[in-house]
Protein backbone atom coordinates (compact mmCIF):
# COMPACT_ATOMS: atom_id res chain seq x y z
CA UNK A 1 0.00 0.00 0.00
CA UNK A 2 2.67 2.55 0.74
CA UNK A 3 4.69 1.92 -2.75
CA UNK A 4 0.61 2.61 -4.66
CA UNK A 5 0.64 5.53 -2.43
CA UNK A 6 3.55 6.73 -3.64
CA UNK A 7 3.12 6.63 -6.55
CA UNK A 8 -0.36 8.09 -6.96
CA UNK A 9 1.08 10.88 -4.85
CA UNK A 10 3.61 11.65 -7.39
CA UNK A 11 1.40 11.05 -10.45
CA UNK A 12 -1.01 13.79 -9.06
CA UNK A 13 1.66 15.79 -8.52
CA UNK A 14 2.69 15.67 -11.77
CA UNK A 15 -0.23 15.99 -13.60
CA UNK A 16 -1.44 19.05 -11.63
CA UNK A 17 1.59 20.96 -12.26
CA UNK A 18 0.82 20.76 -16.01
CA UNK A 19 -2.35 22.58 -15.69
CA UNK A 20 -1.91 24.64 -12.62
CA UNK A 21 -0.66 28.32 -13.76
CA UNK A 22 -0.23 29.60 -10.37
CA UNK A 23 2.98 30.64 -8.43
CA UNK A 24 3.97 28.08 -5.83
CA UNK A 25 7.09 28.44 -3.38
CA UNK A 26 9.47 25.68 -3.75
CA UNK A 27 13.00 25.02 -1.31
CA UNK A 28 16.20 25.85 -3.14
CA UNK A 29 17.44 22.69 -5.10
CA UNK A 30 20.27 20.69 -4.30
CA UNK A 31 23.12 18.09 -5.01
CA UNK A 32 26.41 17.73 -6.28
CA UNK A 33 27.17 18.73 -10.44
CA UNK A 34 26.23 15.47 -12.13
CA UNK A 35 24.66 13.61 -9.60
CA UNK A 36 21.45 11.85 -10.07
CA UNK A 37 18.85 10.23 -7.19
CA UNK A 38 17.30 7.44 -8.94
CA UNK A 39 13.82 5.69 -7.36
CA UNK A 40 13.10 2.75 -8.17
CA UNK A 41 12.54 -0.06 -5.93
CA UNK A 42 14.78 -2.93 -4.95
CA UNK A 43 13.68 -6.11 -7.36
CA UNK A 44 13.77 -3.51 -10.35
CA UNK A 45 16.82 -1.96 -9.41
CA UNK A 46 18.59 -5.69 -8.72
CA UNK A 47 16.99 -6.85 -11.89
CA UNK A 48 17.08 -5.94 -15.62
CA UNK A 49 15.53 -2.36 -15.31
CA UNK A 50 17.80 -1.24 -13.12
CA UNK A 51 20.72 -2.72 -15.69
CA UNK A 52 18.95 -0.74 -18.15
CA UNK A 53 19.02 2.68 -15.97
CA UNK A 54 22.82 2.11 -15.51
CA UNK A 55 23.21 1.05 -18.98
CA UNK A 56 22.17 4.78 -20.08
CA UNK A 57 22.79 6.94 -17.07
CA UNK A 58 25.76 5.37 -15.90
CA UNK A 59 27.32 5.15 -19.25
CA UNK A 60 31.06 6.12 -19.77
CA UNK A 61 31.56 9.64 -20.80
CA UNK A 62 32.61 9.93 -23.91
CA UNK A 63 36.99 11.34 -24.41
CA UNK A 64 38.22 11.07 -21.00
CA UNK A 65 41.37 9.21 -19.73
CA UNK A 66 39.60 7.15 -17.02
CA UNK A 67 36.12 5.28 -17.47
CA UNK A 68 34.06 7.76 -15.53
CA UNK A 69 30.00 7.41 -15.35
CA UNK A 70 27.73 10.09 -16.87
CA UNK A 71 26.10 10.45 -13.30
CA UNK A 72 26.52 9.74 -10.01
CA UNK A 73 23.89 7.65 -9.10
CA UNK A 74 22.00 7.82 -5.84
CA UNK A 75 19.47 5.01 -5.48
CA UNK A 76 16.51 4.93 -3.26
CA UNK A 77 13.88 2.85 -2.88
CA UNK A 78 10.33 4.92 -3.16
CA UNK A 79 9.64 4.80 0.83
CA UNK A 80 12.52 7.07 1.41
CA UNK A 81 12.32 9.32 -1.75
CA UNK A 82 10.67 12.11 1.11
CA UNK A 83 11.62 15.21 2.96
CA UNK A 84 14.89 16.88 1.77
CA UNK A 85 15.83 13.91 -0.76
CA UNK A 86 12.96 15.23 -2.84
CA UNK A 87 14.77 18.15 -3.57
CA UNK A 88 17.77 16.62 -5.41
CA UNK A 89 18.08 18.57 -8.61
CA UNK A 90 17.72 15.81 -11.04
CA UNK A 91 15.84 12.66 -10.47
CA UNK A 92 14.57 9.68 -12.52
CA UNK A 93 11.47 8.01 -11.03
CA UNK A 94 11.12 4.11 -12.43
CA UNK A 95 8.36 2.27 -11.36
CA UNK A 96 5.18 -0.16 -12.61
CA UNK A 97 1.92 1.39 -13.14
CA UNK A 98 -0.91 0.50 -15.65
CA UNK A 99 0.15 2.53 -18.28
CA UNK A 100 3.29 2.85 -20.39
CA UNK A 101 4.61 6.26 -20.19
CA UNK A 102 7.48 8.93 -19.55
CA UNK A 103 6.98 12.13 -18.02
CA UNK A 104 9.52 15.26 -17.99
CA UNK A 105 8.21 17.86 -15.36
CA UNK A 106 10.52 20.79 -14.07
CA UNK A 107 10.36 22.34 -10.56
CA UNK A 108 8.03 19.93 -8.83
CA UNK A 109 9.88 19.60 -5.36
CA UNK A 110 12.33 22.20 -5.91
CA UNK A 111 14.13 24.97 -8.18
CA UNK A 112 15.29 24.30 -10.21
CA UNK A 113 15.01 20.91 -10.70
CA UNK A 114 14.10 17.91 -13.52
CA UNK A 115 11.87 15.28 -12.47
CA UNK A 116 11.54 12.12 -15.19
CA UNK A 117 9.18 9.91 -14.33
CA UNK A 118 9.13 6.36 -16.33
CA UNK A 119 6.44 3.75 -15.89
CA UNK A 120 5.45 0.36 -17.26
CA UNK A 121 3.35 -2.28 -17.15
CA UNK A 122 5.59 -4.88 -16.83
CA UNK A 123 9.45 -5.30 -16.69
CA UNK A 124 9.92 -5.42 -20.87
CA UNK A 125 8.13 -2.05 -21.13
CA UNK A 126 9.47 -0.69 -19.10
CA UNK A 127 12.85 -1.09 -20.92
CA UNK A 128 11.10 -0.16 -23.66
CA UNK A 129 10.41 3.18 -22.17
CA UNK A 130 14.06 3.56 -21.11
CA UNK A 131 15.31 2.64 -24.38
CA UNK A 132 13.14 4.80 -26.57
CA UNK A 133 13.23 8.17 -24.02
CA UNK A 134 16.39 8.09 -22.25
CA UNK A 135 18.26 9.98 -25.00
CA UNK A 136 15.85 13.01 -24.08
CA UNK A 137 15.77 12.84 -20.54
CA UNK A 138 19.97 12.57 -20.00
CA UNK A 139 19.80 15.69 -22.48
CA UNK A 140 16.78 17.74 -19.82
CA UNK A 141 19.47 16.69 -16.90
CA UNK A 142 22.79 17.83 -18.80
CA UNK A 143 21.32 21.07 -19.41
CA UNK A 144 20.09 21.83 -16.22
CA UNK A 145 23.49 20.68 -14.66
CA UNK A 146 25.38 22.78 -17.23
CA UNK A 147 22.98 25.47 -16.00
CA UNK A 148 23.49 24.97 -12.47
CA UNK A 149 27.51 24.78 -13.14
CA UNK A 150 27.20 27.87 -14.82
CA UNK A 151 25.31 29.69 -12.13
CA UNK A 152 28.03 28.75 -9.19
CA UNK A 153 30.95 30.29 -11.17
CA UNK A 154 29.20 33.47 -12.12
CA UNK A 155 29.29 34.14 -8.37
CA UNK A 156 33.06 35.68 -9.13
CA UNK A 157 34.22 35.95 -12.40
CA UNK A 158 37.32 37.06 -14.52
CA UNK A 159 36.86 40.80 -15.24
CA UNK A 160 40.24 40.38 -17.73
CA UNK A 161 38.62 41.78 -21.37
CA UNK A 162 41.09 40.08 -23.40
CA UNK A 163 38.35 38.04 -25.42
CA UNK A 164 36.75 41.30 -26.55
CA UNK A 165 39.68 43.13 -27.40
CA UNK A 166 41.82 39.97 -29.45
CA UNK A 167 38.23 38.23 -30.96
CA UNK A 168 34.95 40.35 -29.61
CA UNK A 169 33.58 37.90 -27.79
CA UNK A 170 32.51 37.28 -24.23
CA UNK A 171 33.07 34.40 -22.39
CA UNK A 172 32.29 33.91 -18.36
CA UNK A 173 35.23 32.44 -17.09
CA UNK A 174 35.33 32.23 -13.23
CA UNK A 175 38.12 34.26 -11.55
CA UNK A 176 40.10 30.89 -10.49
CA UNK A 177 41.22 31.11 -14.47
CA UNK A 178 43.86 33.68 -15.42
CA UNK A 179 45.59 34.70 -18.66
CA UNK A 180 49.03 32.98 -19.09
CA UNK A 181 49.22 33.52 -22.87
CA UNK A 182 48.20 36.68 -25.11
CA UNK A 183 49.34 36.87 -28.81
CA UNK A 184 46.97 38.12 -32.27
CA UNK A 185 45.26 34.96 -32.94
CA UNK A 186 45.47 33.10 -29.47
CA UNK A 187 44.71 33.43 -26.17
CA UNK A 188 45.28 31.11 -23.04
CA UNK A 189 43.44 30.80 -19.55
CA UNK A 190 44.55 28.37 -17.06
CA UNK A 191 43.46 27.52 -13.66
CA UNK A 192 45.40 25.48 -10.79
CA UNK A 193 44.08 22.00 -9.35
CA UNK A 194 45.44 19.72 -7.44
CA UNK A 195 48.39 17.79 -8.99
CA UNK A 196 47.25 19.62 -12.56
CA UNK A 197 45.67 22.41 -14.63
CA UNK A 198 42.39 23.58 -15.83
CA UNK A 199 42.84 25.16 -19.38
CA UNK A 200 40.97 26.96 -22.13
CA UNK A 201 42.10 28.51 -25.30
CA UNK A 202 40.99 30.66 -28.18
CA UNK A 203 41.66 31.26 -31.69
CA UNK A 204 41.01 31.72 -35.40
CA UNK A 205 40.53 29.97 -38.55
CA UNK A 206 40.55 31.00 -42.12
CA UNK A 207 36.59 30.14 -42.88
CA UNK A 208 37.56 27.59 -45.87
CA UNK A 209 39.84 26.24 -43.83
CA UNK A 210 37.97 23.03 -43.33
CA UNK A 211 37.73 21.61 -46.76
CA UNK A 212 35.25 19.10 -46.66
CA UNK A 213 33.33 16.34 -44.36
CA UNK A 214 35.33 13.34 -45.91
CA UNK A 215 38.97 15.49 -44.45
CA UNK A 216 36.95 16.70 -41.02
CA UNK A 217 39.08 14.70 -38.09
CA UNK A 218 42.10 14.88 -40.44
CA UNK A 219 41.92 18.84 -40.64
CA UNK A 220 41.43 18.93 -37.03
CA UNK A 221 44.29 17.31 -36.28
CA UNK A 222 46.49 18.77 -38.48
CA UNK A 223 44.97 22.15 -36.84
CA UNK A 224 45.54 21.26 -33.19
CA UNK A 225 49.15 19.73 -33.86
CA UNK A 226 50.16 23.29 -35.93
CA UNK A 227 47.96 25.62 -33.01
CA UNK A 228 50.06 23.24 -30.22
CA UNK A 229 53.70 23.77 -31.85
CA UNK A 230 53.50 27.05 -31.56
CA UNK A 231 51.97 28.33 -28.60
CA UNK A 232 51.69 25.42 -26.37
CA UNK A 233 54.87 23.82 -25.19
CA UNK A 234 56.04 21.08 -22.79
CA UNK A 235 58.73 20.19 -20.67
CA UNK A 236 62.28 21.20 -22.05
CA UNK A 237 63.67 17.92 -23.93
CA UNK A 238 67.33 18.58 -25.49
CA UNK A 239 67.52 17.98 -28.86
CA UNK A 240 63.69 18.16 -29.48
CA UNK A 241 60.49 20.52 -29.40
CA UNK A 242 58.05 19.15 -26.91
CA UNK A 243 54.85 20.28 -27.41
CA UNK A 244 50.96 19.63 -27.26
CA UNK A 245 49.84 17.18 -30.27
CA UNK A 246 46.22 15.48 -30.49
CA UNK A 247 46.37 11.57 -29.36
CA UNK A 248 46.31 9.88 -32.61
CA UNK A 249 45.68 5.80 -31.14
CA UNK A 250 42.15 6.95 -30.61
CA UNK A 251 40.06 9.28 -33.13
CA UNK A 252 38.38 12.36 -31.77
CA UNK A 253 34.41 12.04 -31.17
CA UNK A 254 33.05 14.45 -33.10
CA UNK A 255 29.03 15.63 -33.19
CA UNK A 256 27.15 18.57 -34.79
CA UNK A 257 26.51 21.07 -32.18
CA UNK A 258 25.37 24.80 -31.84
CA UNK A 259 27.08 27.33 -30.21
CA UNK A 260 25.86 31.23 -29.58
CA UNK A 261 23.28 30.47 -32.48
CA UNK A 262 25.77 29.37 -34.75
CA UNK A 263 26.18 25.87 -36.11
CA UNK A 264 29.44 24.24 -34.79
CA UNK A 265 31.46 20.89 -34.08
CA UNK A 266 32.03 19.36 -31.15
CA UNK A 267 35.40 17.58 -30.93
CA UNK A 268 36.30 15.17 -27.73
CA UNK A 269 39.47 13.53 -27.67
CA UNK A 270 42.64 13.42 -25.86
CA UNK A 271 45.80 15.37 -26.25
CA UNK A 272 49.44 14.40 -25.27
CA UNK A 273 53.05 15.90 -25.72
CA UNK A 274 55.14 14.87 -28.38
CA UNK A 275 58.11 13.63 -26.51
CA UNK A 276 56.74 13.65 -23.13
CA UNK A 277 54.50 11.49 -20.93
CA UNK A 278 51.75 13.49 -20.66
CA UNK A 279 48.28 14.05 -21.64
CA UNK A 280 44.71 14.45 -20.73
CA UNK A 281 41.33 15.03 -22.57
CA UNK A 282 40.02 17.74 -24.31
CA UNK A 283 36.94 19.37 -25.34
CA UNK A 284 36.74 22.10 -28.49
CA UNK A 285 34.19 23.77 -30.42
CA UNK A 286 34.91 25.20 -34.13
CA UNK A 287 32.32 28.04 -34.34
CA UNK A 288 31.43 28.71 -37.95
CA UNK A 289 31.21 32.66 -37.68
CA UNK A 290 29.63 33.63 -41.55
CA UNK A 291 29.61 37.23 -40.29
CA UNK A 292 33.36 37.75 -39.31
CA UNK A 293 34.77 35.51 -41.81
CA UNK A 294 36.39 32.45 -39.80
CA UNK A 295 36.07 29.82 -37.91
CA UNK A 296 36.59 30.30 -34.26
CA UNK A 297 38.07 27.95 -32.22
CA UNK A 298 37.52 27.37 -28.32
CA UNK A 299 38.90 24.41 -26.60
CA UNK A 300 39.19 23.12 -22.96
CA UNK A 301 41.66 20.87 -21.92
CA UNK A 302 42.87 19.23 -18.34
CA UNK A 303 45.91 18.00 -17.35
CA UNK A 304 45.33 15.89 -13.71
CA UNK A 305 47.19 12.66 -14.10
CA UNK A 306 45.93 9.44 -12.07
CA UNK A 307 42.56 12.04 -11.09
CA UNK A 308 39.01 11.88 -12.23
CA UNK A 309 38.16 14.33 -15.10
CA UNK A 310 34.44 14.18 -15.42
CA UNK A 311 33.23 17.12 -13.41
CA UNK A 312 36.42 19.66 -14.38
CA UNK A 313 35.95 18.92 -18.41
CA UNK A 314 32.04 19.23 -17.47
CA UNK A 315 32.79 22.57 -16.06
CA UNK A 316 35.10 23.45 -19.05
CA UNK A 317 31.67 22.40 -21.33
CA UNK A 318 29.91 24.81 -19.15
CA UNK A 319 32.25 27.76 -19.45
CA UNK A 320 32.33 27.22 -23.19
CA UNK A 321 28.65 27.19 -23.26
CA UNK A 322 28.49 30.89 -22.45
CA UNK A 323 30.25 32.81 -25.32
CA UNK A 324 28.60 35.48 -27.04
CA UNK A 325 29.41 37.04 -30.33
CA UNK A 326 30.02 40.97 -29.95
CA UNK A 327 28.60 43.89 -32.30
CA UNK A 328 31.27 45.23 -34.34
Amino acid sequence: MKKIASILVISLLLLSCKDDKSVKYVPESIGAINSLSVVIDNELWQGEVGDKVREYFAAPVVGLTLEEPLFTINYMPPSVFTGSIQHSRSVLYVTRDSTNKTLIKTDVYAKPQKVAVISGKNVQDIKKEIDANAGKIIEAFRGLEITEAQKRFRRSLNREGVLKETFNVNLEIPSAYKVGRQEDNFVWYDRQVPKGTMNVIMYAMPEDYFKNDSTLVRDILRMRDSIGSVYIPGEDIPGKKNHMVTEKIFAPHVYPAEIAGKKAVEVRGLWEMSDYPMGGPYLMYIINDKENNRKLIIEGFTFAPASRKRDNMFELEAILKTITFLKS
